[in-house]
């Protein structure tokens, strides 16, 4: 009898050890599945040009709510450095996220033997995503070049301006720089040969009336007035660019606020807070879109820092601030990086330029 109850005891035993096993490895396996990393149909990459750490805090000390620097969850630092110079120019600079190679200053698109180098732009393009780019300074400037084309010298404008106006794997495009498809040394029609291919043109925002066709707005003959004369083009542009790119397969947006490194250039602190708060309201409107939506990476970066901007107390007695200028020019120190969705971990601590790329890569569909 004892022995009989010993055996019954066992497999009572036995019996709980399988379902407990079995419901350990049920919830293993439910987790193994759940922990896949979440990949992003949509990617927006945003370009403070000249935006160095001060910069940014210039926008904090500045601003009585709460910016959108503060609603990332991860940020890092990014090496500016270009394949020529300690420091960069934004040609360079813009060219190593854009593409993952360093190149020489001055350098569109290309790696140091002039060989071009597909943008991450083309790389979605290729793959059947919806393309944009909107800045407040001409389309042809380095930045959006480096996206978009791939030139030898960021000074050939002209020739910039005619491989925009060939560019199959492109949908919507913001800024300035008319006179360069318009005033030509070669007398060429490029807009009238962008209508043609089905492009449409445009002067302003509120004139676009198809939000499928492809589309340009050159809203200057060069580069816009800078903020806040210019309204609030830079964000309204951005709102639209999204409405217009998002679709089933997803899209790949960059934004850039132009013209921080202009006043940085000028040591110009008012223009400079004035810009970074432009720049945070198109922020603001990118991090509104990325939540609500779920699927949408945001990256924010600058291709270097312009003016060597440092805040400080002259008199060194911590009872005010001051902007401190230490150059006119570009300076060699980290710029930031902020992150926001599916992937956003990965772009944490100190990286090169030209990794960015490779980590949006890794994380998009």
């Amino acid at each position: 009898m004892q022995k009989r109850n010993f055996i019954m005891k066992t497999r009572r035993i036995l019996s709980v050890l399988l379902i407990v096993t079995a419901l350990f490895s049920t919830s293993c396996g439910s987790k193994s599945d759940n922990s896949a990393p979440k990949k992003a149909k949509n990617v927006i990459v945003m370009i403070g040009d000249g935006m160095g750490p001060a910069q940014v805090y210039s926008l904090i000390l500045t601003s009585q709510e709460q910016t959108a620097f503060e609603r990332f969850p991860y940020s890092g630092f990014s090496i500016t450095k270009s394949a020529s110079n300690e420091i960069t120019d934004s040609a360079a600079g813009g060219s190593a996220i854009a593409n993952g190679t360093k190149t020489n200053n001055g350098v569109v698109g290309m790696d140091p033997d002039s060989i071009p180098v597909p943008s991450m732009l083309e790389i979605f393009a290729e793959q059947g995503k919806k393309t944009g780019v909107v800045v407040t300074c001409s389309v042809t400037h380095a930045t959006p070049a480096d996206f978009i084309a791939h030139n030898i010298t960021r000074k050939d404008n002209e020739g910039i301006a005619l491989e925009i106006s060939e560019k199959t794997g492109l949908d919507v495009l913001f800024g300035g720089g008319k006179k360069y498809f318009t005033e030509r040394k070669d007398s060429l029609d490029l807009l009238g040969k962008m209508w043609e291919n089905g492009w449409n043109i445009y002067d302003s925002l509120s004139q676009i009336e198809d939000n499928n066709a492809k589309t340009m707005v050159l809203a200057c003959r060069r580069h816009m007035v800078k903020a806040p004369e210019r309204g609030d083009f830079l964000p309204d542009a951005t709102a639209k660019a999204i409405e217009m790119l998002d679709n089933e397969n997803g899209f790949f947006l960059m934004v850039e606020g132009s013209q921080i490194d202009f006043a940085c250039h000028d040591n110009d602190s008012t223009t400079l807070v004035e810009e970074m708060r432009d720049f945070n309201k198109a922020l603001n409107v990118v991090l509104d879109f990325a939540e609500k939506d779920g699927n949408t990476l945001v990256v924010v970066t600058a291709d270097h820092e312009t003016g060597g901007l440092t805040i400080v107390d002259p008199q060194g007695k911590y009872t005010r601030t001051d902007f401190k200028w230490t150059t006119g020019s570009h300076s060699a120190v980290f710029v930031p990086v902020f992150s926001y969705g599916p992937g956003a971990e990965n772009f944490s601590g100190v990286m090169d330029n030209t990794v960015i790329i490779n980590k949006i890569m890794d994380v998009a569909k």
